[in-house]
């Protein structure tokens, strides 16, 4: 079963936010770019603004997909749509993450990922390096 799953990268004042894991949710504690999954009929960038919107109570606007990343765990493959994302406006009230964080480029490697972040860890970092 392949799942659909959308995920930011929100830019601010040379950061980005990650956030981290609850410990009641599936790979507990580690760290991803915030999304979720995409609702029947719904498009990529309207799942993503709402996701972001109902977890973080944040408002952004995607500005660049990067690469999907097909990702199989034992009972299902989900395929994670990373978006850099432009921060807009909101204060961030966690609703389902246990906490966040805002890095530099520098320090997104020193984070525990989740193995389908890593991938778009690596590819966004390579294109900052471009810019």
């Amino acid at each position: 079963m392949l799942i659909k799953v959308t995920c930011a990268i929100i830019e601010q004042f040379g950061r980005v936010l990650i956030t981290q894991r609850s410990e009641t949710m599936t790979q507990a504690l580690l760290w991803e770019f915030p999304g979720g999954k995409i609702e029947e009929g719904e498009t990529e960038t309207e799942c993503l603004t709402r996701e972001i919107t109902e977890e973080l109570n944040l408002i952004v606007t995607p500005t660049q997909r990067l690469t999907p990343v097909q990702q199989q765990y034992p009972t299902y493959t989900i395929e994670l749509i990373p978006y850099i994302c432009q921060y807009n406006r909101g204060t961030i009230q966690l609703a389902e993450h246990k906490t966040y964080h805002w890095v530099t480029l520098a320090d997104l490697n020193d984070y525990a990922w989740c193995p389908a972040d890593l991938p778009i860890v690596k590819e966004y970092l390579s294109l900052q390096l471009t810019v």
